[in-house]
């Protein structure tokens, strides 16, 4: 028996499907979603989350928001949220080092979280975008 997810950023629904198995980065560490869960209203973190179904894993980045847990459904209110395929590369990477020289300069405390943050957010998107790359090899 699957579960409905769906994931929604203020530009789109990015996702709304069936699927079996949801594994999310929340603000207490990493989060299994099954079908049948208790309810649960959790933050989530800048980081990579994981959909499977069919036994195929399904890696997006997101960039935080929240997300509601229901026994038969999920919804997922994300800051950013993009499909491995949806990634451009370059650009992360051209994020990565623009945040890697802010952090250097740490003009502010509030500039250095800020560029941190942007880190983690470009460190995602190139992890999920090999992700999505090494699978394809594989297969």
């Amino acid at each position: 028996m699957p579960i409905h997810l769906e994931i929604v950023t203020a530009e789109r629904v990015v996702l709304s499907d069936d699927v079996d198995m949801i594994n999310a980065p929340t603000k207490d560490g990493r989060v299994g979603i099954l079908p049948r869960h208790a309810p649960l209203l959790t933050i989530l973190e800048i980081g990579e989350l994981d959909i499977v179904k069919d036994g195929v894993t399904t890696p997006f980045a997101i960039s935080g928001g929240f997300m509601e847990v229901l026994p038969h459904r999920v919804t997922i209110l994300a800051d950013t949220a993009e499909r491995a395929d949806e990634i451009d590369e370059a650009r992360a990477e051209a994020a990565r080092r623009a945040a890697e020289q802010r952090i250097a300069e740490r003009r502010s405390a509030q500039d250095l979280a800020l560029a941190e943050a942007e880190l983690r957010r470009a460190l995602v998107q190139l992890k999920v975008a090999q992700l999505k790359k090494i699978r394809r090899e594989r297969d």
